[in-house]
């Protein structure tokens, strides 16, 4: 359904570029400013890998329950 590695690269480097010009911007070292956006994408990445796989997991489950839902009422209306 939803690729969870995609999507957080995707947002680990947006989050590294993101704190990167701003540490910049606001005059800290190369040196911080790179540590700092490193930390920031792992966490990135962490959360929205995490996000994804739980987001595709309540629906998969949804899905499963409805289908589930679903076939109980052909098997009632079967046997009238």
């Amino acid at each position: 359904m939803l690729h969870a590695r995609y999507l957080a690269v995707s947002a680990a480097v947006i989050c590294f570029f993101g704190v990167g010009i701003i540490g910049s911007l606001g005059g800290l070292s190369p040196d911080v400013c790179c540590r700092r956006a490193l930390l920031a994408a792992l966490v990135a990445y962490l959360a929205a890998h995490g996000a994804v796989r739980a987001v595709t997991a309540i629906l998969t489950h949804a899905m499963i329950t409805s289908q589930i839902q679903k076939d109980k009422g052909q098997v009632g209306d079967d046997q009238d």
